[in-house]
């Protein structure tokens, strides 16, 4: 732990006895893509699974709250901040293995990579079917407890194993041991490293395929501005973003976030946003839809910490 930032703090001094860079009160809003909410009692990146299994050991044993941030592209943190630890994988934790045979890949990454990293190894290696993948941002983590995705796909059709951690140690589980859905994965501990089974296939049209669903999204998202991505899931059978444009919210506005004039279903910071004004545009959001319509949307979004 950093001395500098050492306090007799009991969450600290338990802190000293882990391989993890501990900071005490650290702002959060810098690592979510929102850039919004407040501080981490204590933000711990673990240098080793060691140390990261010993931090899940004391957290249990201890009672401390825990909470695990992957690239906090979902993730709204609360105004009032994250009591206990705030937990970050490093994406250099677990090395990155890459077998190969005639007509498949399986490519496996810590969870703290980017999602951009399996885009990267895919195509290095002559592996298709992680396109949809291609330009989402955040983790690799991140996207297999979200279950991330587009209209073209999901993270969970392209995963093999996911290897996950908890107070008792360590272990992988094949994807037919977890239950998933869209847009959710129930992962019980923290996802350490996932395995990618991938197929060897055509890498100009794989290429194109990407081209074009990346400029499709430029031209329809806010891509340049701070935001999650999308706020709500899609119910089944319609839109999130029509429904939210047909109830007259496109553009709206509360303290400094914006319902996106370009894209209904995301909610952008436009410079000194609270996590208190994102929190009443999707609850507006919500209602206007609901009294219109009759359809519950469900968030997207991760709430992590304390609310005003």
């Amino acid at each position: 732990m950093n001395s500098a930032r050492a306090s007799s703090s009991p969450l600290e001094r338990l802190a000293r006895s882990w391989d993890a860079e501990a900071l005490a009160d650290e702002p959060l809003a810098p690592k979510t893509s929102i850039r919004v909410g407040g501080r981490a009692e204590l933000f711990v990146r673990p240098r080793s699974v060691d140390g990261l299994l010993a931090v899940l050991k004391d957290a249990g044993a201890e009672n401390i709250p825990l909470t695990a941030l992957g690239g906090g592209a979902n993730s709204l943190v609360g105004d009032v901040g994250v009591p206990g630890i705030t937990l970050k994988l490093p994406a250099d934790l677990s090395a990155e293995e890459i077998r190969l045979s005639s007509s498949e890949g399986r490519l496996t990454l810590g969870a703290g990579a980017a999602i951009a990293r399996l885009i990267q190894l895919a195509k290095q290696n002559g592996l298709v079917g992680a396109e949809f993948l291609a330009g989402i941002p955040g983790t690799i983590g991140g996207a297999t407890a979200m279950n991330a995705g587009t209209k073209m796909g999901e993270c969970m059709s392209v995963v093999e194993a996911v290897e996950i951690a908890d107070a008792e140690g360590i272990g992988w589980l094949e994807r037919s041991q977890l239950r998933y859905r869209y847009r959710h994965t129930a992962v019980n501990g923290v996802a350490t490293r996932v395995r990618f089974l991938l197929r060897r296939g055509d890498m100009a049209q794989s290429q194109a395929q990407m081209d074009a669903d990346l400029g499709y999204r430029k031209r329809t998202q806010p891509l340049n501005q701070p935001s999650f991505g999308s706020v709500f899931q899609n119910p089944p059978g319609d839109f999130a973003g029509r429904l939210i444009e047909a109830a007259g919210l496109k553009g709206y506005t509360i303290g400094r976030a914006q319902i996106s004039a370009l894209h209904a279903n995301w909610i952008v910071n436009l410079g000194g946003a609270t996590a208190r004004d994102v929190v009443s545009l999707m609850e507006l959001a919500r209602s206007r839809v609901r009294d219109q319509t009759g359809i519950e949307l469900s968030p997207e979004v991760r709430r992590l910490g304390i609310f005003t």
